[in-house]
């Protein structure tokens, strides 16, 4: 078993060093753990207005743009990975943790657009954002990481992965 070019593309734009061990294609799955987490986490929390758990996932999102692992990286490490017999997350790449520092920022709005009494802004921002945690958890696909490839990163690799993506959709 291998993993599609296009998701090779999409993996290596958020600086996962890609292989074709089979060891590393039974991780790629589990690779989008910390974004499911992350987005159920902050839907919980915009869909019921609930502001403890928003800030309580700002700090969370802020270490996951500060350290090469996530804090949720780190419960898959520690606990899941034995449950499905992987091996260890591999660290962010910075395009990762970039995502991370704009998620962190962002829940904030998100929770301070509720603490202010805007909340229709509160439900906007916060559907966006999971919006976006949607497409990386079940795509691998990270716009953030996309973006930074594209402006700071490997330009040629982020034009590759979205010609990919549409000659795939034409075949």
């Amino acid at each position: 078993m291998s993993i599609s070019p296009r998701l090779q593309g999409w993996l290596e734009l958020r600086g996962i060093a890609c292989s074709s061990d089979p060891e590393f294609v039974k991780l790629v799955p589990w690779m989008r753990t910390t974004f499911v987490l992350c987005g159920s986490l902050v839907g919980i929390g915009t869909a019921f207005a609930f502001t403890p758990l928003l800030w309580a996932m700002v700090p969370i999102a802020a270490a996951g743009a500060v350290f090469s692992l996530h804090p949720f990286d780190l419960i898959y490490n520690h606990g899941l990975r034995h449950l499905t017999g992987t091996r260890k997350l591999p660290p962010n790449g910075t395009p990762t943790r970039l995502a991370c520092g704009l998620a962190t920022v962002w829940i904030a709005a998100v929770a301070l657009s509720f603490n202010l009494g805007v909340a229709p802004l509160g439900y906007v921002l916060g559907a966006m954002l999971i919006s976006i945690a949607a497409v990386v958890s079940v795509t691998h696909f990270c716009i953030a990481s996309f973006g930074y490839q594209f402006v700071f990163g490997d330009r040629a690799l982020a034009l590759r992965t979205i010609s990919s993506s549409t000659e795939e959709q034409v075949a």
